[in-house]
This record gives C-alpha cells, sequence and structure tokens, in this order.
C-alpha cells in the first residue's frame, strides 16, 4: 500500500507543512464547497473531525449514507476497509481517506487467501462477514453484515442454512447466542475490543455502583457477561440517550464518548479499563487521521482509494444484500 507521500510525490505533489495560521476548520467547509465534497466520519474519530463532518455514524449507517450520497468526492474519515466500501457503493466518485496507513486489526487478521482456503472446508455454507474486513474478503462473501443487523440477518434466513461467520469471532459466538444458530467461526478479533480488564471493570462498577456498564459485542464473552446492555456503536450511544442512570462506563472505542457527551451533557461517561496500564481503548487505526491530513486530502484530492472493477462488482453484491435485509427490518 503507498503511503500518503508516495502518492503525493507520484502526483506530482509535495505533502507541505500547513500554515499554522490557517483556520482549518473554515479552510475545510470552504473546500466542501468548491469542490462538491461530503465527510462522512465514524464515531471513533477525534472530536474535532467529528464536529466537521457531514455525516457521523457506525458502519451500517456509513455505508447507507456512502450509497445515497450525491457528493461528488467522499472524504472518509474512518479507516481503510470503509473508504473500500464507499468506493464500491459508489464506484463513479472520489474517495479519499486521510492517511492510508488507516488500517484495522480485525481486517488484517483475516488475509482473503487464507480465508478463500478456510471457506473451500466448508463447500455448503453460505459465508456472511462483518463489514470490519478487506474489499476482497466482501468478494468472497454471501452477505456482509454490521454489528447493527448481524443479528436480523442470520435470523432472516433459512434455519438449516449452514453459515460461515468471519472475521470476528467475538461478534460470532455473540450472534451465536442470540440466534441459537451454530456458526463456523473464523478465528479474529478486534484489537481494541479484546483489551478490556475484567477485574479493573469490577472495581469501576464498586466505585460506582448505579453505572451502567455498557459494552460493544466485539467484546470478549466474559466482558459481555457482565453487561447491563451490549450493543452496536450507535445502539450503545441511542440506549445512553433513552436509558435514565446518570452514569455509564463504556466498554468499545473511547471516540463515541464525545457523541454521548454531546447528546447526554448532563451524564457521566467512563472509558472501560484496558488489562495493561500502558494500553487505551483507542484504536490507534482510527486515530491516525488528524484534521491537518483531512486538509490536505481535500486540498491535493489525495490520497485516493482505487479498486479492481471485477474486486467491485463481486463485492457490492453481497454489501447490497446487506442494505436490503437491514431495509426489511427498519434498520
Amino acid at each position: 500500500m503507498e503511503n500518503y507521500t508516495e502518492q503525493l510525490t507520484a502526483k506530482g505533489y509535495i505533502d507541505e507543512a500547513i500554515d499554522p495560521r490557517l483556520d482549518l476548520v473554515q479552510e475545510i467547509n470552504r473546500l466542501k464547497k468548491e469542490k462538491n465534497a461530503v465527510i462522512l466520519a465514524h464515531y471513533y474519530q477525534d472530536a474535532e473531525i467529528q464536529d466537521i463532518a457531514d455525516y457521523i455514524g457506525d458502519s451500517l449507517g456509513l455505508s447507507q449514507e456512502a450509497a445515497k450520497t450525491d457528493a461528488a468526492i467522499i472524504v472518509f474519515a474512518g479507516v481503510h476497509f470503509m473508504a473500500e466500501t464507499a468506493k464500491i457503493l459508489s464506484p463513479t466518485k472520489k474517495v479519499l481517506l486521510p492517511d492510508l496507513k488507516a488500517g484495522c486489526s480485525l481486517s488484517d487478521s483475516c488475509p482473503p487467501h487464507l480465508f478463500a482456503k478456510f471457506k473451500e472446508q466448508y463447500p455448503d455454507h453460505l459465508v456472511i462477514t462483518y463489514v470490519n474486513c478487506t474489499a476482497e474478503l466482501k468478494a468472497l462473501s454471501d452477505i456482509v453484515c454490521t454489528s447493527s443487523n448481524a443479528v436480523q440477518i442470520v435470523e432472516s434466513l433459512p434455519k438449516d442454512q449452514k453459515i460461515i461467520f468471519g472475521p470476528d469471532k467475538n461478534l460470532g459466538d455473540y450472534v451465536k447466542k442470540k440466534t441459537g444458530r451454530d456458526l463456523v467461526l473464523w478465528n479474529g478479533a478486534c484489537m481494541v475490543h479484546e483489551i478490556f480488564s475484567q477485574e479493573k471493570i469490577d472495581r469501576l462498577r464498586l466505585q460506582f455502583p448505579d453505572a451502567k456498564f455498557i459494552a460493544h459485542p466485539e467484546c470478549e464473552e466474559h466482558i459481555l457477561r457482565q453487561a447491563d446492555y451490549i450493543g452496536s456503536t450507535t445502539g450503545l450511544l441511542n440506549y445512553t440517550i433513552k436509558d435514565p442512570a446518570s452514569t455509564y462506563i463504556v466498554a468499545t472505542e473511547s471516540g463515541i464518548i464525545h457523541q454521548m457527551q454531546k447528546a447526554n451533557p448532563q451524564k457521566t461517561f467512563i472509558p472501560a479499563p484496558p488489562n495493561n496500564a500502558c494500553a487505551c481503548n483507542d484504536c490507534p487505526h482510527m486515530k491516525l487521521n488528524t484534521l491537518e491530513k483531512l486538509y490536505n486530502a481535500m486540498r491535493f484530492e489525495l490520497p485516493e482509494i482505487d479498486l479492481p472493477l471485477d474486486v467491485i462488482n463481486r463485492a457490492r453484491k453481497p454489501i447490497e444484500r446487506m442494505l436490503d435485509i437491514s431495509a426489511q427490518f427498519g434498520l
């Protein structure tokens, strides 16, 4: 994968330093109008990026927005697989990612060539893949899902349908328990959602006995067992808005707390602690994007996401099937 500077150099540009006196928010808004661009940002982005985005959401919402936007340029403040999904759904549009190195540990845990061999062992199984994967992996799938709709998608299939679920084993295990279906799971996981310390969470709950503990289904099973509520990123946000509690311990990437706090300024949100004192529950890939990189991406219209047409065509079908099923469930 070319890095940001290599792409700029190849196009005859230099990755110039930005004048510190420049009002980046004002300049980004100017470029949006000038270039007919839209900024899509995931909940896990830094607060300043969330605040300048045209749309903020989780993987399902971002996919839906990418499919319907009329903008000529999609600037995706997220990670590589998300920008790829936008390109798959809007192949004629220019899709920019502020930092090409913004990858995903879960996506990396499932190389497509190894998954293809895994899939060959179960020729009578339908393949459902979590959206947190490469375009090539989506192209090997029958249906894509997100944490918002994984349970509904599995339940929409005949009960005798055999299913491979990948790449997230924790989300797959959660779906198995919710649906009672016997899924064949790929052994992949997200680094952020596997670092939470049960011991430290227990101590926090003793310190804040009235706090609700809420968790993303990518967390490990022993963490989910203790949760008062389990849901997608959007599900967690909506729960804190509707639920009467005043304090929440949040087991997912800490970026979502910015939106939780904006929606509930009177409430308290505590990031669930990791098991390592040197670690944090921030995704290092998500946090590679900065306001400066976002400005340069719009200024130079680079780095651009590009995919082979055959991959786009094969990967679009399982994504569209997901969107169709989601629409049936009103998701």
